[in-house]
């Protein structure tokens, strides 16, 4: 049996999410802004946090895939399901669940400056620092958090569990 240890309640969620939703209207403001969800974690994060900005927003999604065995991760990384929306010369936001190794991101943030958005930013969910492989530092950060697989808010363990309104540590 695998037990779930609340580490947010969706009260703290909520409120640090109009926290980072001020914020970057702020830093936007007076600016239209592409918002690029990474499939599926992010979705939950990404709804909640478009409905509490205060400046226009495009918004579309990516998907991509590290391939490894179980909960290891090759280093390949491969783009599964690519943005529709022209970003070129664009104010970009990207909008993911956790970065842990940093992999994935670094990954992410090479392919779409490829596209020469005018500007192209990440706010994360969840920081796992400590996990780190390369260096990368996200503008905006939800949570940050030590050792401990979590789910809820979007996160999953094997497609499960997306749907609770805390996030949870799982304790084996």
């Amino acid at each position: 049996m695998t037990i779930k240890e609340v580490l947010y309640t969706k009260e703290e969620i909520d409120k640090r999410v109009t926290e980072l939703a001020d914020t970057i209207s702020r830093d936007y403001k007076g600016k239209e802004i592409i918002v690029i969800g990474v499939l599926k974690g992010a979705f939950i994060f990404m709804a909640d946090l478009i409905r509490c900005l205060n400046v226009p927003c495009i918004v579309d999604f990516i998907r991509v895939a590290s391939y490894g065995s179980g909960t290891v991760s090759s280093g390949e990384i491969e783009i599964k399901k690519d943005i529709e929306t022209n970003i070129e010369g664009k104010d970009v936001l990207i909008i993911e669940d956790i970065i842990d190794t940093g992999l994935t991101m670094s990954f992410l943030m090479d392919k779409l400056k490829e596209r020469n958005p005018h500007s192209l930013k990440v706010c994360v969910f969840l920081d796992k620092k400590h996990r780190r492989e390369i260096e990368f530092n996200a503008d905006y950060v939800g949570f940050t958090m030590d050792e401990g697989f979590v789910v809820g808010y979007g996160l999953d363990c094997n497609e499960m569990d997306r749907f609770l309104a805390n996030v949870c540590v799982i304790k084996e």
